[in-house]
């Protein structure tokens, strides 16, 4: 009865301790003798916390592999396929020891895979990275919902873009100014010393990232090499038998290289899929040079200078042409403005064309002041500007929407 009162009133001389009615009736029954025994439950509690950090290292596992990208088809058949590396002699270089001769079908791609690392090193340009882990796992399901998820993930996406690492200004102001002096610099190692071209190299240009480079001339090969600035590793050199290389450009978004000569077909180099195509030559057309050419800044469209100041429009996908735009004389140098929606044209005989390309019409026609024949055109990265120059080698630099007024 005493225990009950302090239990339901509290004591003021012995305080309540909850969790020892047990033990206290247990004394009860053993009429004060000591116990015998008791049970420890500790390692109940130590096995209980393992438990749930397996359980937490389980998720994670799961979430990492679920993040990781995955094979869009397997091929079922590895298994049970088997590739004697013995019979043929350049698959020999694939043994592991000196009496292998079979092997599966998914070693022998593995192997492969690595044999290829292993020749061609610094490809990692063109290696897809691990999907965010800011997108859930029915990103596929439809675009809207894609776009939820990115919404929600935004802090976190800039808070990992390599711009956001820095505290270095983004636009330098325009009154920053060289100081005077020497600028020191250092030569590094020829992009192309590991294979130097034997002719003339016509074009130069990295890929978007950076890294790649290609380089082309009239030797007919177009190589690619792994700028680092101390070795240059060259990634791989591709010959065209039948087209010296005049002009070999990059894709803005990186994909494809469209080379051209003075032929009347050009190449397409497939970067993704590693595929060469030549194209040509255009139906309804019978240019016997497409070497000049410009592609849009979308990717989309190419144009080819063509015969008696024609214009070719040529579709990047379809690698078809799409239409024709005509200028009065000769036409001599393109270039893109306005995000491609307009084509600049410079003819030898000075003028330079404004076409828009939604309604393939000419919508200003102007000349260069002191040209004597046009050779040249290029337009400003944000189309305000644009420069025109002629075999005497000047360059007029002009304001586009100055220039549209007169």
């Amino acid at each position: 009865m005493k225990r009950l009162e302090n239990f339901l009133f509290g004591s003021l001389y012995s305080p309540v301790v909850f969790g020892k009615e047990n033990e206290e009736e247990a004394r009860d029954l053993t009429d004060g003798d000591p116990a015998l025994f008791f049970t420890d439950r500790s390692a109940d509690e130590i096995v209980s916390v393992h438990e749930k950090e397996m359980e937490l290292q389980e998720e994670s596992n799961i979430e990492v592999e679920a993040r990781e990208r995955k094979p869009v088809w397997v091929d079922e058949e590895e298994e049970n396929t088997t590739i004697d590396i013995v019979k043929v002699n350049r698959l020999r270089k694939l043994r592991k020891k000196d009496d292998e001769r079979l092997i599966s079908g998914s070693d022998y791609v593995s192997r492969l895979r690595a044999q290829h690392a292993k020749l061609n090193p610094g490809t990692e340009w063109a290696q897809l990275g691990p999907r965010s882990s800011n997108y859930g796992p029915y990103d596929d399901e439809s675009d809207e919902e894609n776009d939820v998820e990115i919404a929600r993930g935004h802090k976190n996406i800039e808070a990992d873009d390599d711009i956001l690492r820095s505290n270095e200004d983004l636009v330098v102001k325009n009154g920053a100014k060289l100081l005077p002096g020497l600028l020191e610099y250092s030569r590094l190692v020829d992009a192309n010393a590991m294979d130097p071209s034997n002719g003339p190299i016509n074009s130069v240009q990295f890929h978007r990232n950076a890294q790649l480079l290609l380089a082309a001339g009239l030797d007919r090969r177009l190589r690619f090499f792994q700028i680092d600035g101390k070795r240059n590793t060259k990634i791989q050199s591709i010959f065209l038998e039948d087209c010296p290389i005049r002009r070999a450009t990059f894709l803005p978004d990186g994909s494809q290289v469209i080379v051209a000569g003075r032929r009347k077909f050009f190449y397409s180099v497939d970067l993704v899929k590693a595929s060469v195509d030549k194209i040509g030559p255009l139906t309804g057309r019978e240019e016997k040079s497409l070497e000049v050419f410009e592609v849009s800044p979308d990717s989309s469209t190419i144009a080819f200078v063509g015969n008696e100041g024609y214009i070719l429009l040529v579709s990047t996908k379809t690698k078809e042409l799409i239409g024709t735009l005509k200028m009065n004389g000769t036409a001599r140098a393109l270039a893109f403005a306005d995000d491609g929606r307009q084509l600049l044209s410079f003819g030898g005989d000075g003028h330079v064309y404004h076409w828009d390309l939604r309604k393939r019409t000419c919508f200003h026609k102007g000349v260069d002041e002191g040209c004597v024949y046009g050779s040249a055109l290029c337009t400003s990265p944000n189309g305000s500007l644009f420069a025109a120059g002629s075999e005497s080698g000047i360059v007029n630099i002009y304001n586009r929407e100055e220039f549209l007024e007169e």
